[in-house]
């Protein structure tokens, strides 16, 4: 019996270390995910730059620093600055997830019908689905304070939190990783542009985020 684990250990340790390098690997190709976490404030992503951060401390993590890395999120004209319109940050494309699932191959895909963001593809940064409708917890909500089009909303009706800055002023339209919702309409299959955030706190706080099936995550996209 000695005789025999002393040989399959060995062969086994050698399988791992093949089977690693390919890992990493196709990690290091991917080029979009669905963040694991988020910064933990609610929809105060401490702006752009801070959501921007975000993605690209996690894609390091995940083996993809070597990346620029943007957030898919809009914001809205404020403050004598111009509106920022999501699908403006992303780069061209295409896009594949950490096990080289191609989720669009360019920016018109992405916002088209036959893109492939479903729940069994829009993986995080560590290859996992993410939790959605009927799952505990439900974690679909993606912030994206953007319209179907991947563009901004109007300056006015505040939808983006303070344009990603605050965890008590104003809402943040989400989208649904996982393609599902409470009806079966456009809306709630929708990927980027779902409903806005609800609850008792406004809309903008972790626990508002939580309360409708979120938690502050983000679409993250390499943009080079």
């Amino acid at each position: 019996m000695s005789i025999i684990a002393r040989v399959i250990v060995p062969a086994g340790a050698a399988l791992a270390l093949f089977a690693s390098p390919s890992v990493w690997a196709q990690s290091a190709d991917m080029t979009f995910f669905v963040t694991s976490s988020g910064p933990g404030k609610g929809a105060d992503l401490g702006g752009l730059e801070g959501a921007d951060a975000q993605c690209q401390k996690l894609a390091q993590a995940g083996g993809a620093g070597g990346k620029t890395w943007r957030a898919y999120l809009s914001t809205q004209a404020a403050d004598g600055k111009p509106a920022v319109n999501a699908k403006d940050r992303i780069g061209k494309g295409p896009w594949q997830n950490a096990k080289g699932a191609v989720i669009a191959k360019d920016v018109a895909d992405l916002h088209g019908a036959a893109n492939n963001l479903t729940k069994q593809t829009a993986l995080s940064e560590k290859g996992e689905v993410i939790n959605g409708a009927g799952d505990t917890p439900n974690r679909h909500d993606i912030l994206t304070g953007s319209q179907p089009d991947g563009t901004a909303f109007a300056a006015g009706d505040d939808k983006t939190c303070r344009n990603w800055t605050s965890s008590t002023q104003g809402t943040a339209v989400v989208g649904h990783a996982d393609r599902k919702g409470l009806r079966d309409d456009e809306p709630s299959k929708s990927w980027n542009s779902s409903h806005p955030s609800r609850g008792p706190d406004g809309g903008c706080s972790q626990a508002d985020l939580k309360s409708t099936g979120g938690d502050g995550l983000l679409f993250c996209f390499a943009a080079n």
